[in-house]
């Protein structure tokens, strides 16, 4: 019985086959999981030509070379940076079957788009704007590529409290000296507010015990 290929390349080997190249194809196999995990590539966009094209990532089975600007198995890289001077919108394809992260660069020159997509996305991929030089966190589910979504910044400025509006930040005003944070009940944003109901005494005994 033949050997059989996972979506990244990775040589399956069957009991009693590949006799005496076990450690050869091991070794293979090991330097490809690496690849996959943190490699970095570096990939020019303009190989087909000038203008708007297509450039198409491959993996290939059973072989661990990542050489710059070659396709061969520049999809299996987790890190890959685009370069080159584009003169047109451009577009690259991951091969279809493998899920994966992605960590995408681009390192391109000219201001027109270049779009991630799998090679039978059903969506539209990532693009990154004309102008767009930053790095992209991605994955495929086999198919499809999809950003990342960054967390949400916090809202408001310095000094100010955030709180949890609907699942996502507000803000606090900072209030006035000597006031105090208080509750308008369920449901409504606490604000800071004068105290009338905290004695000197009280205040000067909550002070101690909670600094």
């Amino acid at each position: 019985m033949s050997s059989t290929y996972n979506y990244l390349g990775i040589e399956l080997m069957a009991t009693g086959a590949n006799a005496g190249t076990w450690g050869t194809k091991t070794n293979t196999n090991l330097n490809i999981i690496q690849q996959a995990a943190t490699g970095y590539h570096s990939q020019s966009v303009s190989l087909a030509g000038t203008g708007a094209n297509t450039t198409t990532l491959a993996i290939t089975d059973g072989d661990s070379t990542s050489t710059t600007d070659s396709l061969t198995n520049a999809a299996r890289n987790f890190v890959i940076e685009l370069t080159g001077t584009i003169s047109g919108n451009k577009i690259v394809t991951i091969p279809n079957g493998v899920e994966k992260f992605y960590c995408f660069k681009n390192s391109t020159s000219g201001a027109y788009t270049v779009q991630i997509k799998g090679a039978s996305d059903s969506g539209t991929g990532y693009t990154f704007a004309t102008t767009d030089k930053t790095s992209v966190l991605l994955y495929i589910n086999g198919q499809n590529v999809v950003a990342v979504s960054d967390a949400t910044e916090p809202g408001g400025t310095t000094g100010q409290l955030q709180y949890n509006s609907n699942n996502s930040f507000g803000a606090i005003s900072e209030g006035s000296s000597g006031q105090i944070l208080t509750s308008a009940g369920a449901g409504v944003p606490p604000a800071f507010a004068t105290s009338t109901a905290v004695s000197t005494g009280k205040a000067i005994a909550m002070a101690m015990i909670f600094g």
